[in-house]
């Protein structure tokens, strides 16, 4: 037996998309978290509670609920984001080009660093959350997503445009990923050990800059290795830690999630629903 395509495909990637989507009418769950100490800052820890629903196969929809708390400062709620995949090839093909839309409605205090675009860095990590948490940040954002699945390894692309819907300039990032599972061949029973359970690989993402300047200077730019290990449940630990590697990057910052899906939701629910309507 083999590990799964699909599985293995998904990456233990943090920040890089590939073009694997959710499998259709399953819920998973997921906590996105990051720490780090900026220089002239405090130590933070920003979250992000991730609901990924699989709608059809070529249609995945998410909910984030973002929120981070800073040591000697204040713990609070960030904001929301929606985002949207919609993947182009129903078949699979040495590349799988896959659309991403997301409205993003948080504050400046909001520290999930989901993305890096233009000169995000290390200075913004460091203002009091009670001034931060008074600039609004409605944004659309999109992303052009690049998958490939070659012999186990996978390989990801992504290209992001950022847009303040009331102001600013088109801001650009991107994001680069390849991982490999420790061992393809998988055993017949549940197991929790097991190397095809083990997926690792690195992640290189940082800001392009404007459409007026567009470029790598002066932009936050990052290296970091991930690791991610799924138990017989389903259960999900990824970890990374994430290196600056400019002037303008934070030092260092270690991401950890957790994640559990559950399958078929979307039929639990129906069910749910029509009998509860029938009870009546």
């Amino acid at each position: 037996m083999y590990a799964s395509s699909a599985a293995a495909a998904e990456g233990p990637f943090l920040i890089t998309y590939t073009h694997q989507m959710e499998e259709p009418g399953n819920l998973e769950v997921t906590t996105k978290n990051v720490t780090g100490k900026p220089v002239a800052g405090k130590r933070f820890l920003g979250s992000a509670l991730e609901f990924e629903y699989g709608v059809k196969g070529w249609w995945t929809t998410e909910v984030y609920l973002d929120g981070q708390t800073t040591a000697r400062d204040a713990t609070l709620f960030t904001g929301y984001r929606w985002e949207n995949r919609f993947r182009v090839l129903s078949r699979e093909h040495w590349i799988n080009p896959v659309v991403y839309i997301e409205f993003e409605n948080i504050n400046g205090a909001d520290k999930s660093l989901l993305e890096v675009v233009d000169k995000d860095g290390e200075s913004d990590l460091t203002g009091p959350s009670s001034e931060t948490r008074a600039e609004k940040k409605r944004e659309l954002e999109a992303k052009l997503i690049l998958g490939s699945y070659f012999k186990g390894w996978t390989f990801a692309e992504n290209f992001i445009a950022e847009k303040n819907v009331k102001h600013a300039p088109f801001e650009f990032g991107y994001a680069v990923g390849i991982s490999r599972p420790l061992a393809l061949a998988a055993r017949p029973d549940p197991c929790n050990l097991c190397p095809e359970n083990v997926q690792a690989g690195v992640e290189v993402y940082g800001g392009l800059g404007t459409h007026e300047r567009f470029g790598l200077r002066e932009t936050s730019n990052y290296v970091a290795p991930t690791v991610a290990w799924t138990i017989a449940n389903g259960t999900r630990f990824t970890v990374s830690p994430t290196f600056g590697i400019t002037e303008t990057s934070a030092g260092f910052l270690l991401r950890f999630a957790v994640s559990y899906e559950l399958d078929q939701f979307g039929r639990a629910a129906r069910h749910l629903f029509r009998n509860s309507g029938g009870g009546q």
